[in-house]
């Protein structure tokens, strides 16, 4: 079965999702210390979080931080250097991942021009920033 042209997702927004077990430890860790907007949801089980022009969905569930892969990347830019700078001030701890053949110090990734930096919110999901 062919699709029509208009109903492809290329033209379609879309948002990342991402499993929690405690919706308002995760609200806490998102709002405060990563600083997204919280434009609402279902209180008890959703959670809606501004981020660029897209969304980040939270939502509760058994499954939380079973995602051994990343979950969320943001593109830091130029900006890259001063978002981990808040980002450790506001306790995040960067992972380690020698495996990937890059230099790393102070938590941050290096090989060529690229910088990346891995950490976990409270459940284990695998978040990112880089400076593409």
């Amino acid at each position: 079965m062919l699709l029509k042209e208009k109903m492809l997702l290329k033209d379609r927004p879309s948002s990342a999702i991402v499993a929690v077990r405690d919706l308002n430890r995760a609200r806490e860790f998102y709002t405060n210390t990563l600083g997204l907007d919280d434009e609402g949801g279902s209180p008890q089980r959703v959670l809606g979080l501004k981020t660029g022009n897209t969304r980040l969905v939270v939502y509760e569930s058994d499954q939380a931080g079973t995602n051994k892969a990343n979950a969320v990347v943001w593109s830091g830019g130029e900006e890259f250097d001063a978002i981990i700078d808040q980002l450790r001030e506001q306790g995040v701890e960067f992972e380690k991942y020698p495996e990937l053949g890059m230099a790393i110090e102070d938590g941050v990734h290096r090989a060529g021009d690229f910088k990346g930096a891995w950490f976990k919110d409270p459940d284990g999901n695998i978040l990112h920033v880089n400076n593409m």
